[in-house]
């Protein structure tokens, strides 16, 4: 049978999600479909109650076991090396797809002759959840530019469909988490056609909102500035116009959530960042304008006002 899509699905303690993970990927309408769970060595029941919840529906499927846990990355590059499928599709264990999302964004992709669809997706907070649509764009370049470096789209792998052949010398960053999804934007780079389809297919689950603010110190840093400088490694090849500007827009917004942690340290941190980048803020017209205004108090070192911006609109707005 001819493999439209492999899906790839790490998971690592996971137990109380990885049913309702693998039940909405075994009941996708797609039929020509290959799904390839990683077991990062998990600790808990994940992989029982997987093996548990996949018997049955007589889906091509397999388990790829690491005998130690290496990590997110190291997971994605174990399933895709097994990965057969035209196209690749990561999803969380965590999270999970509506029923017909594989199939259209397969049809899409066809459609459109396109290396990378993407769709739109629910932000889940487990008694409520936000629709959070993305830009329409058609061409890979304009979707880099203005979606992932200035900051009008997530560069998150699970809601984009990708043509596997982007992949040839391109694995996700091992030993380095925190901000592994950057390799979206490598992938992107290689890519012509993309194409939007305007429904939210993936329900990110979203049950810690101070999750990445809080976690930021040690060796999250040490990814996360790993990550970025691979990217604009990968990107000084990358042979388009204006890409000073573009690349000191993702170097902006990389720092941008240091100012929302309430967090002195962290401010001073967002300082000592790429602070060549700083003199580019007011040229970012894809970020709106109160996040320009309080990247500009920032380099003018007015830490309070970023401070009351932090807990006014990130703590009482959206905290609410």
């Amino acid at each position: 049978m001819e493999i439209k899509v492999s899906v790839i699905v790490p998971f690592y303690k996971v137990e109380a999600f990885v049913e309702r993970c693998a039940r909405s990927l075994m009941e996708q309408t797609l039929q020509e479909v290959e799904f390839i769970f990683v077991d990062d060595a998990s600790p808990d029941a994940s992989a029982e109650i997987l093996r548990n919840t996949i018997a049955g529906y007589g889906r091509d499927t397999k388990i790829l076991t690491h005998p130690v846990n290496k990590g997110l990355p190291a997971a994605r590059n174990t399933g895709l090396a097994a990965a057969r499928g035209e196209y690749i599709y990561h999803c969380d264990s965590d999270d999970y797809l509506e029923k017909d999302a594989l199939e259209t964004l397969y049809a899409a992709a066809k459609e459109a002759d396109a290396d990378i669809a993407y769709c739109d997706f629910w932000l889940d907070f487990g008694t409520s959840r936000r629709y959070m649509s993305t830009p329409d764009y058609t061409d890979a370049a304009r979707m880099i530019k203005d979606g992932f470096l200035a900051g009008a789209m997530k560069y998150n792998v699970w809601n984009k469909l990708a043509k596997r052949s982007l992949y040839q010398g391109v694995s996700f960053p091992e030993g380095h988490s925190m901000g592994e999804d950057m390799t979206m934007i490598i992938l992107s780079a290689r890519a012509g056609k993309v194409v939007r389809v305007p429904r939210p297919f993936y329900h990110y689950m979203k049950t810690n909102g101070g999750a990445f603010t809080s976690a930021l110190s040690g060796k999250h840093l040490e990814d996360i500035r790993f990550n970025t400088d691979r990217v604009l490694e990968h990107l000084a090849l990358w042979h388009t116009d204006s890409k000073e500007l573009y690349t000191s827009l993702f170097k902006l917004n990389v720092k941008l959530p240091f100012l929302f942690s309430g967090d002195y340290a962290q401010y001073c941190l967002w300082k000592s960042w790429y602070p060549e980048s700083n003199r580019y803020i007011a040229r970012n017209k894809v970020q709106p304008l109160r996040t320009r205004m309080v990247q500009h108090f920032a380099a003018a070192g007015l830490y309070p006002l970023v401070w009351l911006y932090s807990t006014a609109v990130n703590k009482l707005y959206y905290g609410r």
